[in-house]
Protein backbone atom coordinates (compact mmCIF):
# COMPACT_ATOMS: atom_id res chain seq x y z
CA UNK A 1 0.00 0.00 0.00
CA UNK A 2 1.29 3.45 -0.91
CA UNK A 3 2.14 5.79 1.96
CA UNK A 4 0.71 9.30 2.10
CA UNK A 5 4.12 11.04 1.65
CA UNK A 6 4.93 8.87 -1.36
CA UNK A 7 1.50 9.52 -2.88
CA UNK A 8 1.79 13.28 -2.46
CA UNK A 9 5.32 13.43 -3.86
CA UNK A 10 4.42 11.15 -6.76
CA UNK A 11 1.37 13.27 -7.62
CA UNK A 12 3.33 16.54 -7.47
CA UNK A 13 6.21 15.18 -9.53
CA UNK A 14 3.79 13.76 -12.08
CA UNK A 15 2.19 17.19 -12.35
CA UNK A 16 5.66 18.71 -12.91
CA UNK A 17 6.17 16.30 -15.84
CA UNK A 18 2.87 17.41 -17.37
CA UNK A 19 3.66 21.12 -16.95
CA UNK A 20 7.12 20.79 -18.51
CA UNK A 21 5.61 18.75 -21.36
CA UNK A 22 3.01 21.47 -21.98
CA UNK A 23 5.81 23.98 -22.37
CA UNK A 24 7.09 22.07 -25.37
CA UNK A 25 3.82 22.96 -27.07
CA UNK A 26 4.15 26.61 -26.01
CA UNK A 27 7.65 26.83 -27.46
CA UNK A 28 6.50 25.21 -30.69
CA UNK A 29 3.64 27.69 -30.94
CA UNK A 30 6.00 30.59 -30.30
CA UNK A 31 8.37 29.39 -33.00
CA UNK A 32 5.50 29.20 -35.47
CA UNK A 33 3.60 32.37 -34.60
CA UNK A 34 5.93 34.53 -32.52
CA UNK A 35 7.21 37.75 -34.03
CA UNK A 36 10.83 38.88 -33.81
CA UNK A 37 11.88 42.30 -35.06
CA UNK A 38 14.98 42.23 -37.27
CA UNK A 39 16.73 44.73 -39.52
CA UNK A 40 15.06 43.12 -42.55
CA UNK A 41 11.80 44.73 -41.45
CA UNK A 42 10.83 47.80 -43.57
CA UNK A 43 11.66 51.32 -42.50
CA UNK A 44 12.14 54.14 -41.97
CA UNK A 45 8.63 55.49 -42.68
CA UNK A 46 8.14 57.62 -45.79
CA UNK A 47 7.40 60.66 -43.63
CA UNK A 48 9.52 59.90 -40.54
CA UNK A 49 8.26 61.60 -37.39
CA UNK A 50 10.77 63.38 -35.18
CA UNK A 51 12.18 61.03 -32.52
CA UNK A 52 13.92 62.14 -29.33
CA UNK A 53 16.26 59.44 -28.01
CA UNK A 54 16.77 59.86 -24.27
CA UNK A 55 19.56 58.15 -22.32
CA UNK A 56 19.92 58.34 -18.54
CA UNK A 57 23.55 57.88 -17.50
CA UNK A 58 25.04 57.69 -14.01
CA UNK A 59 28.74 56.82 -13.77
CA UNK A 60 28.68 55.13 -17.18
CA UNK A 61 32.12 56.06 -18.53
CA UNK A 62 32.82 52.43 -19.45
CA UNK A 63 29.86 52.11 -21.82
CA UNK A 64 28.44 55.54 -22.68
CA UNK A 65 30.60 56.15 -25.76
CA UNK A 66 29.57 52.86 -27.33
CA UNK A 67 25.93 53.58 -26.52
CA UNK A 68 26.00 57.05 -28.07
CA UNK A 69 28.10 56.26 -31.15
CA UNK A 70 26.13 53.16 -32.11
CA UNK A 71 22.92 55.16 -31.81
CA UNK A 72 24.39 57.94 -33.97
CA UNK A 73 25.04 55.36 -36.71
CA UNK A 74 21.30 54.80 -37.10
CA UNK A 75 19.96 55.39 -40.59
CA UNK A 76 16.81 57.04 -39.24
CA UNK A 77 16.80 60.52 -40.80
CA UNK A 78 15.04 62.58 -38.12
CA UNK A 79 16.19 62.16 -34.52
CA UNK A 80 18.01 63.89 -31.70
CA UNK A 81 19.95 62.24 -28.89
CA UNK A 82 19.83 63.66 -25.37
CA UNK A 83 22.08 62.19 -22.69
CA UNK A 84 21.08 63.02 -19.12
CA UNK A 85 24.18 62.93 -16.94
CA UNK A 86 22.64 62.03 -13.58
CA UNK A 87 25.08 63.19 -10.88
CA UNK A 88 27.98 61.18 -12.32
CA UNK A 89 31.29 61.32 -10.50
CA UNK A 90 33.32 59.87 -13.37
CA UNK A 91 34.06 61.03 -16.93
CA UNK A 92 30.58 60.34 -18.34
CA UNK A 93 29.82 64.03 -18.98
CA UNK A 94 33.20 64.74 -20.58
CA UNK A 95 32.83 61.81 -22.98
CA UNK A 96 29.36 62.90 -24.07
CA UNK A 97 30.43 66.54 -24.39
CA UNK A 98 33.29 65.50 -26.68
CA UNK A 99 30.91 63.57 -28.93
CA UNK A 100 28.38 66.44 -28.90
CA UNK A 101 31.09 68.75 -30.23
CA UNK A 102 31.40 66.42 -33.23
CA UNK A 103 27.70 65.82 -33.89
CA UNK A 104 24.96 68.42 -33.52
CA UNK A 105 22.31 65.73 -32.93
CA UNK A 106 23.76 65.11 -29.46
CA UNK A 107 22.94 67.20 -26.40
CA UNK A 108 24.17 66.79 -22.84
CA UNK A 109 21.87 67.62 -19.92
CA UNK A 110 23.60 67.71 -16.53
CA UNK A 111 21.59 66.86 -13.40
CA UNK A 112 23.14 67.93 -10.12
CA UNK A 113 20.34 67.27 -7.65
CA UNK A 114 17.82 64.46 -7.05
CA UNK A 115 14.46 65.88 -5.91
CA UNK A 116 12.82 64.40 -2.83
CA UNK A 117 10.59 61.45 -3.62
CA UNK A 118 12.14 60.67 -7.00
CA UNK A 119 14.21 57.71 -8.20
CA UNK A 120 17.29 58.85 -10.08
CA UNK A 121 16.52 57.35 -13.49
CA UNK A 122 12.93 58.59 -13.41
CA UNK A 123 14.05 62.13 -12.67
CA UNK A 124 16.73 61.96 -15.37
CA UNK A 125 14.26 60.71 -17.98
CA UNK A 126 11.68 63.33 -17.02
CA UNK A 127 14.31 66.07 -17.29
CA UNK A 128 15.61 64.86 -20.65
CA UNK A 129 12.16 64.42 -22.18
CA UNK A 130 11.15 67.91 -21.02
CA UNK A 131 14.14 69.27 -22.95
CA UNK A 132 13.31 67.33 -26.13
CA UNK A 133 11.09 68.17 -29.10
CA UNK A 134 10.26 64.82 -30.73
CA UNK A 135 6.79 63.63 -31.59
CA UNK A 136 8.01 60.22 -30.42
CA UNK A 137 10.28 59.44 -27.46
CA UNK A 138 12.79 56.60 -27.48
CA UNK A 139 13.95 55.74 -23.96
CA UNK A 140 17.06 53.58 -23.79
CA UNK A 141 19.82 52.65 -21.35
CA UNK A 142 23.48 53.61 -21.30
CA UNK A 143 24.63 49.98 -21.39
CA UNK A 144 22.86 49.26 -24.69
CA UNK A 145 24.87 48.72 -27.87
CA UNK A 146 23.14 48.91 -31.24
CA UNK A 147 24.37 46.09 -33.46
CA UNK A 148 22.36 47.30 -36.45
CA UNK A 149 22.12 50.75 -38.01
CA UNK A 150 18.41 50.13 -38.60
CA UNK A 151 17.13 49.60 -35.06
CA UNK A 152 15.36 52.94 -34.85
CA UNK A 153 14.01 52.75 -38.40
CA UNK A 154 12.50 49.29 -38.03
CA UNK A 155 11.13 50.02 -34.55
CA UNK A 156 9.48 53.24 -35.71
CA UNK A 157 7.99 51.53 -38.78
CA UNK A 158 6.70 48.63 -36.66
CA UNK A 159 5.17 50.99 -34.10
CA UNK A 160 3.30 52.80 -36.88
CA UNK A 161 2.27 49.55 -38.60
CA UNK A 162 0.80 48.14 -35.38
CA UNK A 163 -0.59 51.49 -34.18
CA UNK A 164 1.30 51.11 -30.92
CA UNK A 165 1.36 53.93 -28.41
CA UNK A 166 4.26 52.22 -26.62
CA UNK A 167 6.55 49.72 -28.32
CA UNK A 168 9.14 47.94 -26.21
CA UNK A 169 11.80 46.06 -28.14
CA UNK A 170 13.22 43.48 -25.76
CA UNK A 171 17.02 43.27 -25.56
CA UNK A 172 19.24 40.40 -26.50
CA UNK A 173 21.34 39.73 -23.42
CA UNK A 174 25.08 39.66 -23.88
CA UNK A 175 26.26 37.04 -21.40
CA UNK A 176 29.94 36.20 -21.05
CA UNK A 177 30.66 34.66 -17.66
CA UNK A 178 29.42 31.34 -16.30
CA UNK A 179 26.95 32.81 -13.82
CA UNK A 180 25.52 35.23 -16.37
CA UNK A 181 24.72 32.33 -18.68
CA UNK A 182 23.37 30.11 -15.91
CA UNK A 183 21.21 32.52 -13.89
CA UNK A 184 19.95 35.28 -16.16
CA UNK A 185 18.01 33.09 -18.65
CA UNK A 186 16.20 31.50 -15.70
CA UNK A 187 15.26 34.90 -14.26
CA UNK A 188 14.18 36.08 -17.71
CA UNK A 189 12.03 32.97 -18.00
CA UNK A 190 10.23 33.89 -14.78
CA UNK A 191 9.32 37.25 -16.31
CA UNK A 192 8.06 35.59 -19.50
CA UNK A 193 5.76 33.29 -17.53
CA UNK A 194 4.19 36.22 -15.70
CA UNK A 195 4.13 38.48 -18.77
CA UNK A 196 3.63 36.37 -21.87
CA UNK A 197 3.93 38.59 -24.99
CA UNK A 198 0.61 37.37 -26.43
CA UNK A 199 -1.27 38.63 -23.39
CA UNK A 200 0.80 41.80 -23.08
CA UNK A 201 0.06 42.67 -26.71
CA UNK A 202 -3.65 41.93 -26.40
CA UNK A 203 -6.01 44.75 -25.32
CA UNK A 204 -8.29 42.05 -23.87
CA UNK A 205 -5.79 41.21 -21.12
CA UNK A 206 -4.54 43.50 -18.32
CA UNK A 207 -1.02 42.03 -18.47
CA UNK A 208 1.49 44.84 -18.97
CA UNK A 209 5.22 44.62 -19.49
CA UNK A 210 8.00 46.74 -20.98
CA UNK A 211 11.77 46.78 -20.80
CA UNK A 212 13.44 50.15 -20.30
CA UNK A 213 16.36 49.17 -22.52
CA UNK A 214 14.29 50.28 -25.53
CA UNK A 215 10.87 51.94 -25.21
CA UNK A 216 9.48 53.90 -28.17
CA UNK A 217 6.49 55.97 -27.11
CA UNK A 218 4.23 58.64 -28.56
CA UNK A 219 4.68 61.90 -26.70
CA UNK A 220 0.89 62.30 -26.54
CA UNK A 221 0.65 58.91 -24.81
CA UNK A 222 3.50 59.83 -22.46
CA UNK A 223 1.68 63.00 -21.45
CA UNK A 224 -1.63 61.17 -21.10
CA UNK A 225 -0.30 58.69 -18.54
CA UNK A 226 1.15 61.51 -16.44
CA UNK A 227 4.81 61.36 -17.57
CA UNK A 228 7.50 59.99 -15.25
CA UNK A 229 5.99 62.12 -12.51
CA UNK A 230 3.27 59.47 -12.16
CA UNK A 231 5.91 56.81 -11.38
CA UNK A 232 8.48 59.10 -9.77
CA UNK A 233 9.20 56.82 -6.79
CA UNK A 234 8.91 53.48 -8.56
CA UNK A 235 11.76 51.04 -9.01
CA UNK A 236 11.34 49.41 -12.44
CA UNK A 237 9.54 52.42 -13.85
CA UNK A 238 9.29 50.68 -17.23
CA UNK A 239 6.84 48.13 -15.85
CA UNK A 240 4.74 50.82 -14.18
CA UNK A 241 4.67 52.94 -17.34
CA UNK A 242 3.49 49.91 -19.29
CA UNK A 243 0.76 49.26 -16.72
CA UNK A 244 -0.44 52.85 -16.95
CA UNK A 245 -0.52 52.61 -20.75
CA UNK A 246 -2.78 49.56 -20.55
CA UNK A 247 -4.96 51.15 -17.87
CA UNK A 248 -5.44 54.24 -20.06
CA UNK A 249 -6.71 52.07 -22.92
CA UNK A 250 -3.64 52.79 -25.05
CA UNK A 251 -1.92 50.26 -27.30
CA UNK A 252 1.06 48.44 -25.78
CA UNK A 253 3.26 46.15 -27.85
CA UNK A 254 6.30 44.09 -26.88
CA UNK A 255 8.54 42.28 -29.40
CA UNK A 256 11.78 40.35 -29.26
CA UNK A 257 14.71 41.46 -31.39
CA UNK A 258 17.33 39.60 -33.34
CA UNK A 259 20.44 41.42 -34.46
CA UNK A 260 19.30 44.91 -33.47
CA UNK A 261 20.87 45.62 -30.09
CA UNK A 262 22.53 44.01 -27.09
CA UNK A 263 22.79 44.77 -23.40
CA UNK A 264 25.03 43.25 -20.75
CA UNK A 265 23.16 43.55 -17.47
CA UNK A 266 25.41 42.17 -14.72
CA UNK A 267 28.89 40.67 -14.67
CA UNK A 268 29.25 38.97 -11.25
CA UNK A 269 27.14 36.52 -9.26
CA UNK A 270 26.61 39.07 -6.49
CA UNK A 271 25.56 41.70 -9.01
CA UNK A 272 23.18 39.25 -10.68
CA UNK A 273 21.52 38.27 -7.40
CA UNK A 274 21.12 41.86 -6.20
CA UNK A 275 20.12 43.15 -9.62
CA UNK A 276 17.42 40.58 -10.21
CA UNK A 277 16.33 40.94 -6.60
CA UNK A 278 15.68 44.61 -7.34
CA UNK A 279 13.90 43.73 -10.58
CA UNK A 280 11.67 41.16 -8.90
CA UNK A 281 10.92 43.56 -6.06
CA UNK A 282 10.13 46.45 -8.38
CA UNK A 283 8.09 44.31 -10.77
CA UNK A 284 6.04 42.13 -8.42
CA UNK A 285 6.12 44.16 -5.23
CA UNK A 286 3.80 41.93 -3.18
CA UNK A 287 4.45 38.96 -0.92
CA UNK A 288 1.82 36.93 -2.79
CA UNK A 289 3.38 37.26 -6.24
CA UNK A 290 6.93 36.83 -4.97
CA UNK A 291 5.91 33.73 -2.99
CA UNK A 292 4.26 32.23 -6.07
CA UNK A 293 7.45 32.89 -8.06
CA UNK A 294 9.55 31.28 -5.35
CA UNK A 295 7.29 28.21 -5.20
CA UNK A 296 7.26 27.92 -8.98
CA UNK A 297 11.07 27.99 -9.14
CA UNK A 298 11.41 25.45 -6.34
CA UNK A 299 8.81 22.99 -7.61
CA UNK A 300 9.50 23.23 -11.34
CA UNK A 301 13.26 23.68 -11.01
CA UNK A 302 14.29 21.45 -8.11
CA UNK A 303 11.48 18.98 -7.46
CA UNK A 304 12.48 16.54 -10.25
CA UNK A 305 15.93 16.03 -8.73
CA UNK A 306 14.67 15.81 -5.16
CA UNK A 307 12.11 13.22 -6.24
CA UNK A 308 14.67 11.17 -8.16
CA UNK A 309 17.24 11.10 -5.36
CA UNK A 310 14.70 10.51 -2.58
CA UNK A 311 12.76 7.89 -4.53
CA UNK A 312 15.73 5.77 -5.54
CA UNK A 313 17.36 6.13 -2.12
CA UNK A 314 14.30 4.89 -0.23
CA UNK A 315 13.61 2.17 -2.79
CA UNK A 316 17.16 0.88 -2.29
CA UNK A 317 16.50 0.44 1.42
CA UNK A 318 13.48 -1.76 0.72
CA UNK A 319 10.77 0.81 1.40
CA UNK A 320 8.54 -0.30 -1.46
CA UNK A 321 7.82 -0.06 -5.15
CA UNK A 322 6.09 3.31 -4.89
CA UNK A 323 9.34 5.00 -3.93
CA UNK A 324 10.96 3.39 -6.97
CA UNK A 325 8.10 4.80 -9.05
CA UNK A 326 8.80 8.23 -7.57
CA UNK A 327 12.46 7.97 -8.59
CA UNK A 328 11.51 7.00 -12.14
CA UNK A 329 9.00 9.84 -12.45
CA UNK A 330 11.61 12.24 -11.04
CA UNK A 331 14.07 11.21 -13.77
CA UNK A 332 11.34 11.67 -16.37
CA UNK A 333 10.61 15.15 -15.00
CA UNK A 334 14.31 16.09 -15.08
CA UNK A 335 14.72 14.83 -18.64
CA UNK A 336 11.64 16.72 -19.80
CA UNK A 337 12.85 19.85 -18.05
CA UNK A 338 16.26 19.77 -19.74
CA UNK A 339 14.71 19.18 -23.17
CA UNK A 340 12.37 22.16 -22.73
CA UNK A 341 15.13 24.43 -21.46
CA UNK A 342 17.37 23.42 -24.38
CA UNK A 343 14.69 24.60 -26.82
CA UNK A 344 13.90 27.71 -24.76
CA UNK A 345 17.56 28.77 -24.60
CA UNK A 346 17.85 28.30 -28.35
CA UNK A 347 14.74 30.47 -28.80
CA UNK A 348 16.15 33.35 -26.72
CA UNK A 349 19.70 32.94 -28.09
CA UNK A 350 21.19 31.76 -24.80
CA UNK A 351 23.73 28.94 -24.63
CA UNK A 352 21.53 25.90 -25.17
CA UNK A 353 24.24 23.46 -24.11
CA UNK A 354 23.90 24.89 -20.60
CA UNK A 355 20.33 23.59 -20.29
CA UNK A 356 21.57 21.01 -17.78
CA UNK A 357 22.46 23.83 -15.36
CA UNK A 358 18.82 24.91 -15.01
CA UNK A 359 18.43 23.61 -11.41
CA UNK A 360 21.55 25.59 -10.40
CA UNK A 361 20.15 28.69 -12.11
CA UNK A 362 16.79 28.13 -10.43
CA UNK A 363 18.53 27.92 -7.04
CA UNK A 364 20.24 31.27 -7.65
CA UNK A 365 16.97 32.77 -8.89
CA UNK A 366 15.33 31.62 -5.65
CA UNK A 367 17.97 33.60 -3.75
CA UNK A 368 17.12 36.68 -5.83
CA UNK A 369 13.42 36.25 -5.03
CA UNK A 370 14.32 35.95 -1.33
CA UNK A 371 16.29 39.21 -1.62
CA UNK A 372 13.20 40.80 -3.16
CA UNK A 373 11.00 39.50 -0.33
CA UNK A 374 13.41 40.97 2.21
CA UNK A 375 12.83 44.41 0.65
CA UNK A 376 9.12 44.24 1.51
CA UNK A 377 9.74 45.04 5.16
CA UNK A 378 9.17 48.65 6.05
CA UNK A 379 12.37 50.67 6.08
CA UNK A 380 14.38 48.23 3.95
CA UNK A 381 16.88 49.82 1.58
CA UNK A 382 16.90 49.30 -2.18
CA UNK A 383 20.15 50.44 -3.78
CA UNK A 384 20.23 51.29 -7.46
CA UNK A 385 23.07 52.98 -9.33
CA UNK A 386 24.69 54.11 -6.11
CA UNK A 387 21.56 55.69 -4.62
CA UNK A 388 19.61 54.04 -1.78
CA UNK A 389 15.83 54.24 -1.55
CA UNK A 390 13.64 53.26 1.38
CA UNK A 391 10.94 50.69 0.67
CA UNK A 392 7.63 50.27 2.45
Amino acid sequence: MISAPAAILLAVTGLVVLVWTSRHFLISAERRRGFTLTDSYPGPPDDPPRVSVIVAAKDEQAVIETCVRTMLRQDYPNFELIVCNDRSRDNTAAIVQRIAAEDSRVRLVNIEHLPEGWCGKNNAMQTGIAASDGEWICMTDADCRQTSCRTLSTAMQHALDTRADLLSVLPTLKMRGFWENVVQPVCGGVMMIWFHPDKVNSPRHPNAYANGAFMLMKRSAYDRIGTHAAVRDRINEDMHIAARVKQAGLALRVVRNRGLYLVRMYTSLGGILRGWGRIFYGTFGTLKRLSISLAMLAIMGLMPYVAAVLGFSLAATGNGVWWLALGIVGVAAAATQVSVIFRFYRLIEARKWLAWTYPLGASMAILSVCIAISKLRRGAKVTWRGTSYTSG
